[in-house]
């Protein structure tokens, strides 16, 4: 059962929006939560009851269900959720799972909160009460979280601290307990079933990016980056087929430049097992208006390009279970 949102969290929930809209008919689940003062899950799963293809797409950078005190404490809650949030990329996945049937796992939980695509020990010590003495499981604080943006982000470029104070050790592990740990776990869950059903399971990890600007002597910008980890988290035949769909969709896309795919592909990746995963960062302004702030109508042929993706995809997906023969799910 979805948990409804308490009074005074900011926006919508992507929760609330699978349960009443378009994927009402699919089976749901949900688990961690987001302040453990409240009753909002951390994240929706929803999946068909028969899944005619071995894909899971999750969107981890999606959620926008703020606690009021979170907006409180951020310097620009504006500015800062409009630079951290894969701005309504669950909109687009849900549309692209409307048309497929595939099973989508959407975090309700802000990347402001906590950042799913890192590990829960990539944290910023200095932004943490008592520093790294203050927790008993402290290595982490690698160049990434030292420079704002680790485990829990804290400042921005071009902006600088987001938040007006330190953040407590109680609220870090909270976190962690509430939203990292139960949705990893959940994830790790989901592809092992897709994978013990199917024989084998592809993740597609859903971002969205700002514009990305063109390269001296180029005069085309990708508006889509495809990340496998330079060839470690999914069979090779996966990303050469992406790219010739995406070349005859006429989509310029580009190859783990600038982003080859984070904690999300490293943990979950085991082609060697069945388990082939590949992020997929589409142009914000692809989808989105001027300010990259609300969708617009180019939403749905976004999505529907999206979706041929999906189906190629799962496609050559199925087929690296079935040695080259398409195989076909049981009803």
């Amino acid at each position: 059962m979805v948990a409804k949102r308490p009074h005074g969290y900011a926006s919508t929930m992507a929760a609330n929006e699978l349960r009443d809209g378009p994927l009402s008919d699919f089976a749901t689940a949900s688990g961690g939560w987001i302040d453990p003062d409240g009753n909002v899950p951390a994240f929706q799963h929803v999946a068909p009851h028969a899944m005619p293809m071995p894909v899971l797409i999750a969107t981890p950078h999606a959620g926008r269900a703020y606690p009021p005190h979170i907006l409180a404490q951020m310097r620009n809650d504006g500015l800062c959720r409009l630079r951290l949030e894969d701005r309504f990329v669950d909109g687009l996945a849900i549309e692209v799972v409307r048309q497929t049937r595939t099973g989508l796992l959407v975090a309700n939980a802000p990347r402001a909160l906590l950042d799913l695509n890192r590990a829960d020990d990539d944290i910023d010590w200095d932004m943490v009460e008592g520093g790294r003495k203050s927790l008993a499981r402290a290595p982490g604080n690698s160049r990434r979280a030292r420079s704002g943006l680790g485990l829990v982000p804290r400042r921005l470029p071009g902006f600088g601290e987001i938040w007006r104070e330190p953040l407590a050790r109680d609220a870090l592990e909270q976190r962690i307990e509430g939203i990292h740990r139960p949705y990893h776990e959940f994830l790790a869950r989901e592809l092992e079933r897709i994978r013990d059903f199917w024989g084998v399971a592809l993740l597609i990890d859903l971002h969205s990016m700002p514009p990305l600007r063109a390269k001296a002597g180029e005069s085309t910008v990708p508006q889509i980056v495809l990340g496998d980890r330079f060839g470690a988290s999914c069979h090779g035949s996966l990303i050469a087929r992406a790219f010739r769909f995406l070349d005859k969709q006429g989509r310029p896309a580009a190859h783990n430049r600038p982003y080859a795919g984070g904690y999300v592909l490293d943990r979950h990746a085991k082609p060697s097992g069945g388990i082939h995963a590949l992020q997929v960062e589409v142009c914000r302004l692809t989808y989105l208006d001027s300010r990259m702030d609300q969708p617009t109508a180019n939403l749905a042929p976004m999505a529907e390009m999206l979706a041929g993706l999906v189906r190629e995809l799962g496609a050559a997906t199925a087929r690296l279970a079935a040695g080259g023969q398409l195989v076909q799910a049981a009803e």
